[in-house]
């Protein structure tokens, strides 16, 4: 266990394993784990957690010190859980730049007979993280307005700027119809999350359904029964929905005591060609235009001509949404897109964990151990070293970027995942903090502005089956930092 500690002089920095050094104690076969040194307060909220010290894994740096302050199992390869995302961001806010954008472009082909296009409409997708079907509302209407009512061939849909094929949505978890198992796509739309919502009539003894977006072509099969009773989990057995290309199917039981509730799916038996060409058919008619073709997958052709293109916000922008909220669709899009915008060919998550890990051994920040999958930390695989983390946070907080990166993170006590935590500590409203869980994961990285006025680069994590009760310790290392930095 490497354990270094600045302050020696300090009195927590002396303390010894209780019992060390007594010859009459024979040790047992196996040699209970020694208490690692730790301040006072991290040490005492520590003791009931059963927690080893091999499960911790802890860094702390002043960011204008080229030493650690507090370092514990700093060099081990962890599980960082979505604390990983504070890799993609700033290895994407560096490589990328604060003011990228994403250009979604519409081009249309073939030639035009008063308001009749006679060729098809193609959809470029630019793997923006947050195209939504608003954007693609207000495109398809100024496609109309620039004098395109009916096409006469094919919609076109471009996914070609990643290469994304082998998606598993049940691989993390076994559970594909949660929002966050969607996978990355290059023409994203809504996150290709579905909105069921559930309206209850006691006076009709029925229960509205409907789904946002709208899909054309998909109806919606509604067999539930209304009861009385506790409200249910909506994810629970007794409300069964599923999602495919014939429809969305809703049966079971729904309680009136839930009154008007959404559940919020991934409608994994849906293929991103077939989630994102419902959506597009049902807006283009929105819209007032007509289809004599199908909306379909292809390639952009090189006589396309463009017609309409849809700006993403900024970079800086969207990381707010990754890192305050631990979206891990638009991480993992982003993810494939560093690989794609820095070698210009298809983004893949090799390609992109390859040229981060080559970004971070070149600012000699370290991670060799660096493992990524999707870039989210929703993964099972994905590790780095706590030494690396803290390292690249402070090399972040020495970047022109840093402005930008730290404010993506929660504040603590304020917003994001932190918003309930730490609320009346000295430490709230003085930290940056991403966190990351898993099941067997409890992570936390940032930055604390101590009372000192010295600004701290915090990691901590814990891989353990029993880290479920571990966030008090995080907390009591926050509070520590902040009292005592």
């Amino acid at each position: 266990m490497a354990l270094w500690m600045g302050g020696a002089s300090t009195p927590w920095a002396q303390q010894a394993a209780p019992g060390s050094g007594s010859p009459q104690v024979v040790a047992p076969m196996t040699a209970p784990e020694p208490e690692p040194v730790l301040p006072p307060a991290v040490a005492a909220a520590l003791r009931p957690t059963r927690l080893p010290a091999s499960a911790l894994g802890i860094y702390v740096q002043e960011v204008g010190s080229n030493r650690p302050l507090l370092s514990l199992n700093a060099d081990k390869s962890m599980s960082p859980a979505s604390v990983m995302k504070l890799v993609t961001t700033y290895s994407a806010l560096e490589l990328l730049g604060p003011s990228f954008t994403w250009k979604t472009g519409i081009y249309e082909t073939g030639g035009r007979r008063g308001d009749v296009l006679d060729g098809d409409l193609v959809i470029r997708g630019a793997g923006d993280p947050k195209l939504t079907q608003e954007d693609l509302s207000v495109a398809l209407r100024a496609v109309r307005a620039r004098g395109i009512r009916e096409i006469r061939g094919n919609i076109v849909l471009d996914h070609s700027v990643f290469d994304a094929a082998g998606y598993d949505a049940a691989k993390f978890d076994g559970d594909p119809l949660r929002a966050y198992n969607a996978g990355p796509d290059g023409l994203l739309v809504n996150f290709k999350a579905l909105a069921i919502t559930f309206a209850p009539d006691e006076t009709s003894a029925t229960v509205t359904v409907s789904a946002e977006p709208r899909l054309a072509g998909l109806p919606i099969r509604n067999s539930l029964v209304l009861v009385k009773g506790p409200c249910a989990d909506l994810k629970g057995p007794a409300l069964k929905t599923r999602i495919d290309p014939t429809g969305i199917s809703v049966s079971g039981t729904y309680a009136l005591t839930c009154g008007v509730k959404s559940l919020w799916l991934h409608p994994y038996e849906l293929t991103a060609a077939q989630y994102t060409g419902a959506v597009v058919r049902q807006l283009w008619a929105d819209a007032g235009g007509t289809l004599t073709g199908e909306v379909r997958d292809g390639l952009l052709p090189a006589t396309g001509r463009l017609v309409y293109e849809i700006e993403s916000e900024s970079l800086a922008e969207t990381i707010r949404d990754i890192n305050k909220y631990s979206n891990n669709v638009m991480a993992r899009e982003l993810f494939l897109g560093v690989g794609h915008e820095l070698l210009r060919l298809p983004g893949s998550p090799d390609r992109s964990y390859r040229a981060i890990r080559t970004w971070l051994m070149e600012k000699k920040i370290g991670g060799e151990e660096l493992v990524m999958e999707n870039g989210s930390g929703l993964s099972r695989i994905e590790r780095i070293a706590p030494q690396t983390l803290g390292r690249m946070l402070v090399a972040a907080f020495r970047s022109p970027v840093m402005p930008e990166f730290m404010s993506s993170m929660p504040l603590v006590a304020y917003d994001g995942t932190m918003q309930r935590r730490l609320r009346s500590k000295d430490v709230a409203g003085q930290a940056h903090i991403k966190t990351g869980t898993l099941n067997d994961v409890r992570a936390i990285a940032g930055y604390v502005l101590a009372a000192s006025g010295k600004r701290y680069a915090v990691v901590f994590l814990i891989n353990s089956p029993v880290a479920g009760g571990a966030q008090a310790v995080q907390d009591a290392l926050l509070q520590w930092v902040y009292s005592e930095g």
